[in-house]
Protein backbone atom coordinates (compact mmCIF):
# COMPACT_ATOMS: atom_id res chain seq x y z
CA UNK A 1 0.00 0.00 0.00
CA UNK A 2 1.49 3.49 -1.15
CA UNK A 3 1.12 6.11 1.82
CA UNK A 4 1.58 10.06 0.13
CA UNK A 5 2.38 12.83 2.56
CA UNK A 6 1.38 16.82 1.51
CA UNK A 7 4.57 18.64 3.03
CA UNK A 8 4.02 22.51 3.28
CA UNK A 9 7.59 24.30 2.29
CA UNK A 10 8.43 27.88 3.26
CA UNK A 11 10.15 29.34 0.60
CA UNK A 12 11.73 33.28 0.25
CA UNK A 13 9.29 36.00 -0.93
CA UNK A 14 9.97 36.95 -4.43
CA UNK A 15 9.95 40.26 -4.43
CA UNK A 16 9.94 43.30 -1.50
CA UNK A 17 6.62 44.50 -2.47
CA UNK A 18 5.37 45.18 1.17
CA UNK A 19 1.70 43.47 0.32
CA UNK A 20 3.50 40.47 -0.43
CA UNK A 21 2.99 37.66 2.41
CA UNK A 22 6.81 36.73 3.37
CA UNK A 23 6.60 33.53 3.32
CA UNK A 24 4.86 31.40 0.68
CA UNK A 25 4.28 28.11 1.00
CA UNK A 26 4.69 25.49 -1.87
CA UNK A 27 2.91 21.96 -1.27
CA UNK A 28 4.87 18.69 -2.43
CA UNK A 29 4.03 15.51 -2.20
CA UNK A 30 6.16 12.67 -1.46
CA UNK A 31 5.60 8.96 -1.30
CA UNK A 32 6.32 5.55 -0.09
CA UNK A 33 5.31 2.27 -1.55
CA UNK A 34 5.97 -1.11 -0.02
CA UNK A 35 5.14 -2.35 -3.71
CA UNK A 36 8.50 -0.65 -4.22
CA UNK A 37 10.31 -2.88 -2.13
CA UNK A 38 8.55 -6.18 -3.33
CA UNK A 39 9.17 -5.33 -6.82
CA UNK A 40 12.98 -4.99 -5.44
CA UNK A 41 13.22 -8.57 -3.78
CA UNK A 42 10.93 -9.78 -6.88
CA UNK A 43 13.63 -8.54 -9.22
CA UNK A 44 16.67 -10.02 -6.98
CA UNK A 45 14.83 -13.88 -6.37
CA UNK A 46 14.53 -13.73 -10.65
CA UNK A 47 17.77 -12.84 -11.39
CA UNK A 48 19.17 -15.66 -8.41
CA UNK A 49 17.00 -18.25 -10.32
CA UNK A 50 18.04 -17.35 -13.55
CA UNK A 51 21.92 -17.69 -12.55
CA UNK A 52 21.06 -21.23 -10.91
CA UNK A 53 19.57 -22.23 -14.64
CA UNK A 54 21.74 -20.57 -16.84
CA UNK A 55 24.41 -23.64 -17.36
CA UNK A 56 22.08 -26.24 -16.97
CA UNK A 57 21.24 -27.29 -20.16
CA UNK A 58 17.41 -26.55 -19.79
CA UNK A 59 17.54 -29.02 -17.39
CA UNK A 60 19.36 -32.23 -18.65
CA UNK A 61 22.30 -31.40 -16.20
CA UNK A 62 20.02 -30.54 -13.20
CA UNK A 63 18.83 -34.57 -13.54
CA UNK A 64 22.51 -35.63 -12.56
CA UNK A 65 22.93 -33.40 -9.92
CA UNK A 66 20.41 -33.67 -6.65
CA UNK A 67 22.19 -30.48 -4.59
CA UNK A 68 21.24 -28.10 -7.80
CA UNK A 69 18.01 -29.55 -8.34
CA UNK A 70 16.96 -28.51 -4.86
CA UNK A 71 19.02 -25.27 -4.70
CA UNK A 72 16.82 -24.12 -8.02
CA UNK A 73 13.17 -25.96 -6.44
CA UNK A 74 14.22 -23.45 -3.94
CA UNK A 75 14.90 -19.91 -5.53
CA UNK A 76 11.17 -20.78 -7.44
CA UNK A 77 9.89 -21.43 -3.69
CA UNK A 78 11.54 -18.18 -2.94
CA UNK A 79 9.47 -16.30 -5.93
CA UNK A 80 6.47 -18.35 -5.56
CA UNK A 81 6.34 -16.48 -2.11
CA UNK A 82 6.55 -12.98 -3.94
CA UNK A 83 3.56 -13.86 -6.16
CA UNK A 84 1.29 -15.52 -4.44
CA UNK A 85 -1.32 -12.72 -4.02
CA UNK A 86 -0.70 -11.83 -8.17
CA UNK A 87 -3.19 -12.63 -10.72
CA UNK A 88 -1.23 -14.16 -13.33
CA UNK A 89 -3.85 -16.23 -15.59
CA UNK A 90 -4.77 -12.89 -17.56
CA UNK A 91 -4.01 -11.82 -21.25
CA UNK A 92 -0.62 -11.50 -19.65
CA UNK A 93 -0.23 -15.81 -19.55
CA UNK A 94 -0.76 -15.17 -23.67
CA UNK A 95 2.64 -15.51 -25.62
CA UNK A 96 4.83 -17.72 -27.09
CA UNK A 97 7.03 -19.26 -24.06
CA UNK A 98 10.03 -20.61 -24.47
CA UNK A 99 11.42 -23.61 -22.20
CA UNK A 100 14.69 -22.10 -20.31
CA UNK A 101 14.78 -24.95 -17.70
CA UNK A 102 12.51 -27.57 -16.47
CA UNK A 103 12.39 -31.22 -14.61
CA UNK A 104 9.59 -32.43 -16.86
CA UNK A 105 11.31 -36.14 -17.90
CA UNK A 106 9.67 -36.28 -21.28
CA UNK A 107 10.49 -33.20 -22.78
CA UNK A 108 14.52 -33.77 -21.57
CA UNK A 109 14.15 -36.92 -22.95
CA UNK A 110 13.21 -35.96 -26.27
CA UNK A 111 15.53 -32.94 -26.11
CA UNK A 112 18.57 -35.14 -25.12
CA UNK A 113 17.57 -38.41 -27.52
CA UNK A 114 16.02 -36.73 -30.58
CA UNK A 115 19.98 -36.77 -32.60
CA UNK A 116 19.45 -40.48 -32.36
CA UNK A 117 17.30 -39.40 -35.16
CA UNK A 118 19.46 -37.66 -36.51
CA UNK A 119 18.44 -33.86 -35.81
CA UNK A 120 18.73 -31.97 -32.99
CA UNK A 121 16.19 -29.71 -30.72
CA UNK A 122 15.12 -26.42 -31.40
CA UNK A 123 13.32 -23.97 -29.13
CA UNK A 124 11.05 -25.77 -26.14
CA UNK A 125 7.97 -23.85 -26.51
CA UNK A 126 4.38 -23.24 -25.08
CA UNK A 127 2.25 -21.02 -26.61
CA UNK A 128 -1.15 -19.85 -24.71
CA UNK A 129 -3.86 -18.02 -25.92
CA UNK A 130 -6.39 -17.24 -22.98
CA UNK A 131 -8.76 -15.47 -24.73
CA UNK A 132 -8.90 -18.43 -27.39
CA UNK A 133 -8.63 -20.80 -24.67
CA UNK A 134 -6.08 -22.62 -26.07
CA UNK A 135 -2.34 -24.19 -25.44
CA UNK A 136 0.07 -25.86 -27.84
CA UNK A 137 3.07 -27.88 -26.49
CA UNK A 138 5.72 -27.52 -29.10
CA UNK A 139 9.28 -28.63 -29.74
CA UNK A 140 10.66 -27.48 -32.89
CA UNK A 141 13.75 -29.89 -34.76
CA UNK A 142 15.43 -27.16 -37.70
CA UNK A 143 15.03 -26.59 -39.79
CA UNK A 144 11.64 -28.10 -40.76
CA UNK A 145 10.75 -30.89 -38.09
CA UNK A 146 7.87 -30.17 -35.61
CA UNK A 147 6.31 -32.00 -32.65
CA UNK A 148 3.10 -30.31 -30.87
CA UNK A 149 0.35 -31.49 -28.76
CA UNK A 150 -3.03 -29.35 -28.84
CA UNK A 151 -5.21 -28.57 -25.75
CA UNK A 152 -8.14 -26.47 -24.35
CA UNK A 153 -7.42 -24.65 -21.34
CA UNK A 154 -10.15 -23.68 -18.73
CA UNK A 155 -9.00 -20.64 -16.11
CA UNK A 156 -9.51 -22.63 -12.70
CA UNK A 157 -8.16 -19.63 -10.47
CA UNK A 158 -5.81 -16.51 -10.15
CA UNK A 159 -2.86 -18.52 -10.50
CA UNK A 160 -4.42 -22.06 -11.65
CA UNK A 161 -4.99 -23.15 -15.66
CA UNK A 162 -6.78 -26.84 -16.13
CA UNK A 163 -6.06 -28.05 -20.06
CA UNK A 164 -7.16 -30.97 -21.55
CA UNK A 165 -5.14 -32.29 -24.81
CA UNK A 166 -6.79 -32.64 -28.18
CA UNK A 167 -4.61 -33.95 -30.93
CA UNK A 168 -0.68 -34.18 -31.32
CA UNK A 169 1.28 -33.93 -34.50
CA UNK A 170 4.51 -35.08 -35.73
CA UNK A 171 5.36 -32.49 -38.98
CA UNK A 172 8.22 -32.50 -41.33
CA UNK A 173 8.82 -30.15 -44.79
CA UNK A 174 6.94 -32.07 -46.85
CA UNK A 175 4.98 -34.35 -44.34
CA UNK A 176 2.34 -34.52 -41.25
CA UNK A 177 2.01 -37.93 -38.98
CA UNK A 178 -1.16 -37.28 -36.46
CA UNK A 179 -1.43 -38.69 -32.79
CA UNK A 180 -4.13 -39.27 -30.65
CA UNK A 181 -5.06 -36.69 -27.21
CA UNK A 182 -3.62 -38.45 -24.18
CA UNK A 183 -4.75 -36.79 -21.04
CA UNK A 184 -5.39 -33.98 -18.66
CA UNK A 185 -4.27 -31.75 -15.89
CA UNK A 186 -3.24 -28.32 -14.48
CA UNK A 187 -0.33 -26.09 -13.93
CA UNK A 188 0.05 -23.08 -11.88
CA UNK A 189 1.97 -19.92 -12.77
CA UNK A 190 3.89 -18.85 -9.40
CA UNK A 191 5.19 -15.87 -10.88
CA UNK A 192 4.71 -14.02 -14.08
CA UNK A 193 6.26 -10.96 -15.07
CA UNK A 194 7.09 -8.75 -18.37
CA UNK A 195 10.42 -11.85 -19.14
CA UNK A 196 10.02 -14.87 -17.71
CA UNK A 197 7.15 -17.18 -16.08
CA UNK A 198 7.83 -20.05 -13.79
CA UNK A 199 5.08 -22.50 -13.26
CA UNK A 200 4.73 -25.97 -11.10
CA UNK A 201 2.11 -28.49 -12.71
CA UNK A 202 -0.06 -31.34 -11.04
CA UNK A 203 2.77 -34.06 -11.30
CA UNK A 204 5.53 -31.64 -9.17
CA UNK A 205 6.89 -30.75 -11.67
CA UNK A 206 8.64 -27.06 -12.07
CA UNK A 207 9.04 -24.98 -15.89
CA UNK A 208 11.11 -22.14 -16.37
CA UNK A 209 10.27 -20.08 -19.13
CA UNK A 210 10.71 -16.93 -21.21
CA UNK A 211 9.15 -14.87 -23.56
CA UNK A 212 10.40 -15.91 -27.17
CA UNK A 213 11.32 -12.92 -29.46
CA UNK A 214 8.88 -14.29 -32.15
CA UNK A 215 5.08 -15.66 -32.45
CA UNK A 216 4.77 -19.21 -32.76
CA UNK A 217 2.43 -20.69 -35.41
CA UNK A 218 1.03 -23.63 -36.34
Amino acid sequence: MATCLLLPIPSKPQNSNPNSPKHRHTKITTCSSSSSSLTAQSQSAKRHLLSLISDQDRGLKTQLDPPKRASIVEAIDALAVLGRDTVTTGGSLSATWRMLWTTEKEQLFIVENVRLFGTAAGDVLQVIDVENKTLNNVITFPPHGVFFVRSVIEIASPQRVNFRFTSAVLRGENWEFPLPPFGQGWFETVYLDDEIRVVKDIRGDYLVVDRAPYAWKE
